[in-house]
């Protein structure tokens, strides 16, 4: 054997000195490769944060729930201390038992986890993938020692349930609501379990009452929101702050509306499903988020028309759906069922249909569903009114008469005929009877205004000269001529 091979022999009989000055893993120096050298600092030093007063070389269920605080319900923490436990760093991976070894996380259960164990489970929510992070969803699942081969989907909806309700949280305390007041909203608490409910409905399992870890890891990989709030949980909830960058919205910015006596047909939850982040920020690179919004939480919302504020009035509603580019229709009939429509593009009166595939129908109670253009016809959008030929109401897929939503002019009542489905969009009836009696309507500006056209804000500017201008005003009057514009501004004021 010559020296080099010697050396090399030698080499690897030797334990590696890890960067936390005990032997490590190769798992654990992988995850800590994702993170730059700047971001190591910061993981490193969470293990002793969440130890204050109670050093030692395991984390203590007391001191996690301790430094969590009323940040995150106590449900959550035994979730997040049970994920932790699950974690082998000596295995290749975490989850996959090898043949006659003991199931994962019994061991480090009796005593807590270790930093390394903290390391990984830091890593693979904030950099890891779905493959990594379906093995901690199935511990914190199960909520107990160890790790099945397999969970119910029951106890996923359950886990979901936690995971909704603490991300709520974190927003709220961390003064991240984004100018929404969850206190004037809908059942946050219905919306969380509506929530979990949708999001598990996308579970394939190959058992219709199990779930196991190949099917979680698809599931993870397919609702990006399961990663999302993982990692808004773990960097909010335990303030891992890395490279600087900001965490994602959630919720869209609330602007221009008067909350005084006002109460919203939406919740907190329901928002976070209509309008997920469209762009994650550099602090969560690995979440890659389909939004239901094309402007997702970018663009501000608005509250233009609300029967509370403004009444029973068709035309009311027709105005601001006409001014504000894409709105947010949400309806509840006289049955408790909330459901709506989302226009991509400023509405139109005219007798033909509008839109384009971007837009969608969705249910918020008793489910919470999205249903997005089947590409069958182009039925997206449809408004009229004062016609004799021609239906006069709002409408949404289907066709004339049968509609996948319609609300008639005659202020009061609509429809929502879809058998089996409705063909513009796959939905199935949305209401609680097909012709329904409207409880409450709201339309939120949900999106960028639109650009007027040059001729448009050429003629706005000879208006605003007429209206600024008193000589101007009074030279007119005097040669005869009548100031229509006048009247029609008086008009556009009390529609706005």
């Amino acid at each position: 054997m010559t020296v080099i091979d010697h050396l090399a022999v030698t080499s690897l009989r030797q334990p590696r000195q890890s960067i936390m000055g005990n032997s490590d893993s190769v798992m654990v120096e992988k995850r800590m490769a994702r993170f730059r050298p700047e971001e190591r600092s910061v993981i490193h030093g969470v293990f002793e944060r969440l130890q204050a007063g109670d050093p030692g070389k395991t984390l203590r269920l007391e001191a996690l729930q301790a430094f969590l605080g009323t940040l995150v319900p106590v449900a959550m923490v035994t979730r997040i201390f049970w994920g932790l436990c699950s974690i082998e760093a000596g295995r290749a991976e975490p989850g996959r038992a090898e043949p006659g070894r003991a199931e994962p996380g019994r061991a480090g259960a009796s005593q807590g986890p270790s930093r390394e164990q903290l390391t990984v489970f830091l890593a693979d929510i904030l950099r890891g993938t779905a493959e990594e992070r379906a093995p901690l969803v199935m511990a914190m699942s199960h909520n107990a020692a160890g790790r099945p081969r397999a969970v119910s989907c029951q106890q996923v909806a359950a886990f979901l349930e936690d995971l909704i309700t603490a991300v709520v949280h974190i927003l709220t305390s961390r003064g991240r609501l984004q100018g929404w007041r969850p206190q004037q909203m809908g059942d946050t608490a219905l919306g969380v379990k509506l929530l979990a409910e949708q999001m598990t409905s996308d579970l394939r399992p190959s058992d219709p009452a199990t779930c196991d870890l190949s099917c979680l890891e698809d599931w993870v990989f397919r609702v990006a929101q399961v990663s999302q709030y993982l990692e808004v949980l773990v960097a909010d909830g335990l303030d891992v702050s890395l490279g600087g960058g900001t965490a994602p919205a959630l919720l869209p910015p609330c602007r221009d509306t008067d909350w005084t006596h006002l109460t919203v047909l939406l919740d907190v939850p329901t928002l976070m499903f209509l309008a997920p982040q469209s762009e994650p920020g550099r602090a969560f690179p690995s979440v890659s988020v389909s939004p239901q919004l094309p402007d997702g939480c970018s663009a501000p919302w608005r509250l233009v028309f609300s029967t509370q504020l403004h009444g029973e009035s068709f035309t009311k509603m027709a105005a601001a759906l006409q001014h504000h580019g894409p709105t947010l229709l949400l309806l509840r009939d006289d049955r408790g069922h909330v459901f709506g429509g989302y226009a991509s593009t400023a509405w139109e009166i005219k007798p033909q249909f509008q839109g384009d595939s971007r837009c969608f129908l969705f249910s918020v109670f008793p489910t919470l569903r999205v249903y997005t253009a089947t590409g069958y016809n182009q039925h997206f959008m449809y408004l009229n009114q004062h016609q004799q030929t021609m239906p006069n109401g709002l409408g949404m897929g289907g066709q004339h008469n049968y509609f996948g939503l319609w609300l008639d002019s005659e202020f009061g009542r609509g429809h929502s005929r879809a058998r089996p489905k409705c063909t513009t969009y796959g939905n199935p009836q949305l209401s609680a009877d097909e012709d329904f009696v409207l409880d409450a309507v709201e339309v939120w500006a949900a999106g960028k205004l639109p650009e007027p056209p040059e001729d448009e804000e050429e003629e706005e500017g000879k208006k605003r000269i007429l209206n600024v201008d008193p000589e101007v005003q009074a030279m007119m009057e005097l040669t005869g001529k009548t100031l229509h514009s006048k009247g029609f501004n008086e008009l556009q004021e009390d529609f706005d």
